[in-house]
C-alpha cells in the first residue's frame, strides 16, 4: 500500500484550511521585483568655486512615499504601487543620493555629503518630497509628477537662507515599468541641474 508523503499530507491540509491561496500569496511575495535606479545629472560646471561645505539631510516624505515602490495614483485620493518593480532604495534615499551626486559633479563646492557623516557644514540642505508619483488623469492618460521643496539653512544658527519648490511633470507613453522609469529620468534630467545650481548659489 502506498502512503502519501508527509509533505503531500501537509500541503493537502493547508489547502483544506484555505491555505492554498495563502501559499500563492507567499510565493508571489517571494518573487524578486525588477529594480530600477535613476542617474544623477550635474549642475553647471561653470562659475566660481567655493571652499564651503554642504550637508544634505534625509528628505522628508509621507509614509506612502517612504518606500522603495513606484507610486501610482489612479485617483487623487487613491494610492497603489507598480507591480513587479521597485526603486533601488526608498524614495527619500534615492532623492538624497541624486542631489548629492548632482551637486558634487559640478566641482564647484569643496564638499557635499550626507548629514550623518562628513565635516561640520557651513550650510545644510533640507528636502521635502511632496510628489514622486504617476497620476492617472481624467482621460486615463498617465503623467509622472515630481514636486520637491529645498531649504538651505546656516548650520551655526539654523537661520533659513532660502527656500524654493521645484516641480516637473511629463506624459507617460505606456504603463510598463521601463516606460515609467524612463519618464522619471526625463523629469529628473530637468530638475536635478536646476536644484544643484540653486543650492550652490545659496552656499
Amino acid at each position: 500500500m502506498n502512503y502519501p508523503s508527509r509533505r503531500a499530507m501537509l500541503l493537502g491540509s493547508m489547502c483544506a484550511l484555505g491555505g492554498c491561496s495563502t501559499l500563492s500569496s507567499l510565493n508571489a511575495a517571494a518573487t524578486p521585483l525588477d529594480t530600477y535606479d535613476l542617474l544623477p545629472v550635474s549642475g553647471s560646471k561653470k562659475g566660481a568655486r567655493s571652499a564651503r561645505t554642504l550637508l544634505v539631510a534625509q528628505p522628508q516624505a509621507s509614509a506612502a512615499l517612504t518606500s522603495d515602490r513606484i507610486m501610482i495614483k489612479p485617483a487623487p485620493a487613491s494610492i497603489t504601487y507598480l507591480p513587479d518593480a521597485r526603486w533601488s532604495d526608498e524614495v527619500p534615499a534615492v532623492v538624497r543620493s541624486l542631489l548629492i551626486r548632482s551637486i558634487s559633479e559640478t566641482g564647484r563646492i569643496a564638499y557635499v555629503g550626507r548629514s550623518d557623516a562628513g565635516p561640520i557644514p557651513d550650510k545644510a540642505l533640507l528636502t521635502r518630497i511632496d510628489a514622486f508619483e504617476v497620476n492617472q488623469l481624467a482621460d486615463t492618460s498617465l503623467e509622472a509628477r515630481v514636486d520637491i521643496n529645498l531649504t538651505v539653512v546656516n548650520d551655526a544658527d539654523q537661520r533659513i537662507v532660502a527656500s524654493r519648490s521645484f516641480t516637473q511633470t511629463a506624459a507617460v507613453a505606456g504603463d510598463t515599468p521601463t516606460q515609467i522609469v524612463e519618464i522619471f529620468q526625463r523629469v529628473m534630467n530637468v530638475l536635478l541641474p536646476e536644484m544643484a545650481d540653486w543650492a550652490i548659489r545659496q552656499v
